[in-house]
């Protein structure tokens, strides 16, 4: 009996061995003994209605991709739909099944029979739009899963480099981001209103301006400002003053109009950065403020001029050799925590691509990448965004006229291509030119060159450049060059000290000796920063 019994239970031990048990983690499989996302009755409800209605893929084609299926025979069936459409063959039953039967993948989905199966689930694509969200979503949650579950493996490596592995984290949940959320198109009603309620918030603009200001009376009368989803491409040779030209016009955004600007500095240091702004502010030598070498009454200016720069929305970045990836992580954090309005970078052929510079192709096609990636990154933020960017060396060979060209432009006529502005900023004085064509001296002038403008006129607009400052300024502004005279006594024992303390009511009533650029001691280029 005891032997009877044994044969017995021997097939339901052996179910019983075969049954699954608790579930083990092993290398990647870390989905907690869970199923991944799917809706396999959803699957085969779409793929029905796209051999029963001859439009319904147009509904789906850029929701759903083969790689959004769970099972893989539904993904070599809408691979065969979507050849079929590509070649403008018609899509049913038996198009579908000649098509997997040519390339020997009809038995794998299950023969013709599973095709006919599929057609009779369904009796219209009414709701197909819908139900491919479904499958759309579960498949950017399995890709979570994934990527979450390698995240995970990393992470407990000892020998993993932690900024390596945020990067590749950051890497992969954009481009998820980038291959699945996509825009729609909208309407011309709906597109209309919204012109229109743009047209009439502009009306109240009485200075003209409907972007965020340069601080420059004459360029933004020109461009009414720098608008938003536009790409500008700053370029000019080294010694013209890009950098002195951008920070000059982001301090007037933040500190005479309040708006939140960010500048990410590949070059210089963010302590660099902010000594140029308080050269420029408080109209100090900058190379006093390099050397430390301050007069008593220079702190004393210094405490009154910086106040408003102290609190100005101003947002800096020095992260060195860039990527692509991580300027567009930095922005999204920037705009969704302090509102920027306008993002600035210096200079685009400091940045490497996606890849990091590894496996990217030449030089050229990765400079067209960031290219493409910057505009793009202007119009997802809706701000606008000026890249430096260095002009080729066939400026200084060549003969006659210095004045750049968009030929000029370096790496990559992508660059050109890509930015809805081109301006080129070129100082005369730098090539030893001391007057221009009428016999009007040049001396301490920067010309703002537009040579490419979508949405407006070209022309070239003349600056004043301060080199002593690093700032650039309207042609006609008056300066108040040091020293000045002060109506109290000065305590300068501790400067520091005096700084903390220090507040525009007790900084005293400062006087100008000099009101007019005639007293300004302006020495020529070789005062000026190299940039």
């Amino acid at each position: 009996m005891e032997n009877n019994n044994s044969a017995k239970n021997a097939p339901r031990q052996a179910a019983s061995s075969r049954r699954p048990g608790p579930a083990r983690l092993t290398g990647n499989d870390q989905n907690f003994g869970k199923l991944p996302p799917q809706a396999v009755d959803v699957e085969e409800a779409i793929l029905g209605a796209l051999m029963i209605e001859k439009d319904a893929l147009t509904d789906v084609a850029d929701i759903l991709k083969p790689d959004s299926f769970y099972k893989e025979s539904h993904q070599r069936i809408y691979s065969a739909i979507i050849t079929l459409f590509a070649d403008s063959e018609p899509i049913d039953m038996l198009t579908v099944t000649s098509k997997l039967r040519s390339t020997g993948e009809l038995e794998m989905i299950g023969g013709a029979a599973y095709i006919m199966e599929l057609t009779s689930r369904v009796n219209s694509a009414a709701n197909i739009e819908f139900h491919a969200r479904i499958i759309s979503q579960a498949a950017i949650k399995r890709e979570l899963i994934k990527i979450s579950s390698e995240i995970i493996r990393d992470a407990f490596e000892d020998t993993t480099d932690v900024f390596r592995l945020l990067d590749k984290t950051e890497q992969a949940l954009f481009q998820i981001s980038e291959s699945n959320i996509k825009k729609n198109y909208s309407d011309m009603g709906a597109l209309m209103r919204q012109a229109l309620e743009e047209l009439d918030q502009k009306k109240n603009n009485t200075d003209g301006l409907t972007g965020v200001p340069s601080g420059f009376s004459a360029l933004d009368r020109l461009t009414s400002g720098w608008q938003k989803t536009e790409l500008m491409i700053l370029a000019a040779r080294p010694g013209m003053g890009k950098t002195a030209f951008v920070v000059s016009s982001l301090r007037n955004a933040a500190v005479d109009f309040n708006i939140p600007v960010a500048i990410f500095s590949l070059e210089m240091s963010s302590v660099q950065l902010v000594n140029r702004l308080i050269s420029a502010e408080a109209e100090i030598d900058s190379e006093k403020i390099r050397k430390g070498s301050l007069a008593p009454h220079e702190w004393e200016q210094l405490h009154h001029r910086i106040h408003k720069l102290t609190n100005a929305p101003i947002y800096i970045d020095d992260t060195p050799a860039l990527s692509i990836l991580e300027l567009r992580a930095k922005c999204r954090r920037l705009k969704a925590q302090h509102d920027i309005q306008m993002i600035v970078i210096d200079y685009l052929q400091l940045m490497t691509g996606d890849t990091g510079g590894k496996g990217a192709g030449n030089r050229e096609q990765e400079i067209a990448m960031i290219s493409r990636s910057l505009k793009n990154l202007a119009k997802e933020l809706d701000v606008p965004v000026i890249a430096l960017s260095q002009l080729s060396r066939a400026v200084e060979t060549r003969g006659g006229e210095k004045r750049p060209q968009l030929s000029d432009l370096r790496e990559s006529g992508s660059i050109e291509q890509d930015a809805d502005m081109v301006i080129f900023l070129y100082r005369p004085e730098y090539y030893g030119i001391t007057e221009d064509e009428a016999g009007n001296s040049v001396a301490g002038v920067g010309e703002v060159i537009l040579a490419k403008n979508r949405a407006g006129s070209l022309d070239t607009i003349q600056l004043r450049f301060i080199g002593k400052y690093t700032k650039f300024a309207d042609l006609d502004a008056q300066f108040a060059p040091a020293p000045y005279a002060v109506d109290r006594p000065i305590v300068t024992n501790n400067p520091i000290a005096s700084f903390e303390s220090a507040s525009p009511a007790a900084s005293g009533t400062l006087r100008s000796r000099a009101n007019d650029l005639s007293n300004f001691d302006y020495k020529g280029p070789n005062d000026e920063p190299p940039f």
